[in-house]
């Protein structure tokens, strides 16, 4: 937990995506997150959370993550090279994400800020209400009429904004 003024932050692990019009998650990962339960998560739970997703776009869809330690095992990349061939985004796969790269991805631009604003508005008395908080945020955002189509226009907006940029930062021009 950190401290920050006379407020206690507690923290949690969570994952979640948006696939097409479909928002994954969230789920709660181990608070001490490592190679080997990042890949059991993998394989173990991350088809589970897939299911409701349509089996065409599954086929298609491409897994990023950032560049957390546990992201970056060996035993997580041979995993994503055999279940994503040359479809994955990361630190170390075919496709590398740079650190410090801008927000451009919707979880980054939009939904754990949106998830963050809703769960700390008030004091969160411990990691249990923190996890109930960030359940019912994203059931209001799975819930809202429209809210994907709005994530990919704001995306394909960041995208054209970020190519103008030749790569610097732009969120200020938006």
């Amino acid at each position: 937990m950190a401290r920050r003024g006379h407020q206690v932050r507690f923290t949690i692990n969570v994952w979640a995506s948006i696939i097409g019009d479909y928002l994954t998650g969230p789920y709660l990962l181990p608070q001490q997150l490592n190679g080997a339960t990042y890949r059991r998560f993998l394989e173990d739970t991350l088809p589970l959370l897939l299911e409701d997703v349509p089996i065409g776009i599954r086929r298609k869809m491409w897994f990023q993550h950032d560049g957390a330690p546990a992201h970056y095992w060996h035993i997580t990349r041979d995993y994503l090279n055999d279940v994503f061939p040359g479809r994955w985004i990361g630190r170390g796969g075919p496709v590398s994400w740079p650190p410090r790269s801008p927000d451009i991805t919707p979880l980054d631009f939009y939904l754990w800020g949106h998830i963050k604003s809703e769960v700390y508005t008030t004091d969160v008395p411990n990691r249990e209400e923190l996890w109930h908080r960030v359940e019912d945020s994203t059931a209001r955002v799975r819930n809202n009429p429209g809210v994907f189509e709005r994530v990919r226009q704001s995306l394909l907006r960041r995208a054209a904004v970020y190519i103008e940029q030749g790569g610097r930062n732009f969120e200020h021009l938006l």
